[in-house]
């Protein structure tokens, strides 16, 4: 005797003909898989497509299965809507997809990013988030993507501890549009922090950053941009490299890194050359700000020529007595007017932190799994993809009202990854819109019919 469960669609399925517009997940969706056909496939006659292949590997992170192994069980059980809603014409194997994956440049995914921004900007949704002067704010930062002491790859670096260990690790350094008073983020495509052909040794951030930086630009060649980092920036090389392509920068900067800096801006305070005022924050009136700034300055004793505007921040909580105090580099001449403005671009370098790397550690993406190494660019074809993933869900808070609603339906992101792999599961499908709408409207679950065939 044998029990199958089988539960009527509970809702009705809208077509996708009812969504029309360019920046719903389906739209986003059919525009990914036809990019991913474009990749370069070294195979002589493949079975299935490679952009089969790169979506099946993209529905992981989308779906935010915890690993290759749930999605193969899924391949099973899910196999029409996998067809349906993905575009995906013949769904691979986890065997398959790594050894396939594993051959792809990771290099030619960057257009996919390019194609999604680009939607964007057509749809007149990334408008709204330029920041000062028509230029928008750049969040860059690295962060660690895989770590182990047993299993590693060519992609891996070393680090020889004190107690004899070895470590075997990967980077990535991540670029994200931020805003100050948008939650959502719009990352572009990532620079794997790996060691480079010929090179024994590791690679570093700043060496990441000369390859991500020209990569950037030639992507997004008029996109008037102002990149914000941390204190590490602040040195002559990368600023030249932002000059360089057109690039406009709030750098962290801190004393013991600048020390002609910080003095030379501490005798222009004491002789009342440097500019100093303070202000009750406009949406907050237990924060006091006080601004000191000097402009044309040295940037260091290396660099006498390369001239800065340097700024120090003071917040000071009057109602529970909290002092921060904050400082940075910046090619804007600073005033009065500009202060607050550019003191708030400044700090937003945390949301690359917050709205990025936490996100994808700890809200279903997996970020730090081991998908799988490889033996060429596995581990960075997926950092890509979940990337792509991130972006995708971006856009679909930033624009989508029904995203939105479902979002507040189910309380939170992590609900609404459950909600919505469970609804993919369990009913038949033809749009990603379908499962936003039952979330958001709500829906009348049937019962459970069991048949027993004896």
């Amino acid at each position: 005797m044998s029990q199958r469960h089988t539960v009527p669609p509970p809702f009705k399925i809208p077509t996708k003909k009812i969504f029309k517009s360019c920046l719903c997940k389906d739209a986003l969706l059919d525009a990914l898989h036809h990019n991913f056909g474009e990749t370069t496939d070294t195979r002589k006659a493949p079975l299935i497509p490679m952009a089969d292949i790169l979506m099946s590997g993209y529905s992981i992170f989308d779906l935010k299965d915890p690993s290759l192994r749930a999605f193969d069980n899924r391949r099973q059980t899910d196999l029409a809507n996998l067809k349906e809603v993905y575009g995906i014409g013949h769904v691979p194997c986890d065997t398959q997809m790594r050894t396939v994956a594993d051959r792809v440049n990771p290099d030619e995914l960057r257009a996919n990013f390019k194609a999604m921004i680009n939607m964007l900007q057509r749809g007149n949704a990334l408008q709204q988030m330029a920041f000062y002067k028509g230029h928008y704010l750049m969040s860059m930062d690295g962060t660690g993507s895989y770590s182990s002491k047993k299993i590693t790859s060519e992609a891996c670096q070393t680090k020889n501890h004190h107690n004899g260990t070895v470590e075997y690790y990967q980077q990535v350094l991540a670029l994200s549009l931020v805003h100050p008073d948008f939650k959502e983020v719009i990352p572009f495509a990532p620079e794997m922090i790996t060691p480079q052909d010929g090179s024994a040794k590791n690679d570093c951030e700043r060496n990441g950053a000369k390859r991500l930086l020209p990569d950037f630009r030639e992507d997004f060649p008029r996109l008037p941009v102002i990149f914000i980092e941390d204190g590490l920036s602040s040195n002559a090389p990368h600023i030249n490299d932002l000059h360089k392509y057109n690039m406009r920068f709030i750098l962290g900067a801190k004393p013991g890194d600048h020390a002609l800096l910080f003095h030379n801006f501490n005798v222009a305070v004491e002789q009342g050359t440097a500019t100093t005022f303070s202000s009750i924050d406009p949406k907050d009136p237990n924060l006091v700000h006080t601004f000191s700034y000097v402009n044309n300055v040295s940037l260091n004793q290396s660099n006498i020529g390369l001239k800065v505007n340097f700024m120090e921040h003071t917040e000071r909580n009057t109602k529970t007595g909290k002092v921060q105090k904050f400082s940075w580099v910046t090619d804007f001449t600073i005033t009065k007017e500009n202060a607050y403005i550019l003191m708030r671009g400044g700090r937003c370098r945390w949301k690359i932190e917050n709205e990025t790397f936490n996100a994808l550690k700890n809200h279903g993406y997996h970020f730090g799994h081991n998908f799988g190494l490889g033996k060429k660019n596995l581990s960075e074809v997926f950092v890509m993809l979940m990337m792509l993933a991130l972006l995708v869900d971006q856009i679909q808070e930033l624009c989508s009202p029904m995203f939105k609603a479902a979002l507040e339906r189910a309380g939170s992101r992590r609900a609404l990854w459950y909600r919505q792999r469970s609804l993919f599961h369990c009913f038949k499908l033809d749009t990603m819109a379908s499962i936003y709408l039952a979330i958001a409207k709500g829906f009348r679950p049937a019962e459970l019919d069991i048949v027993c065939d004896e």
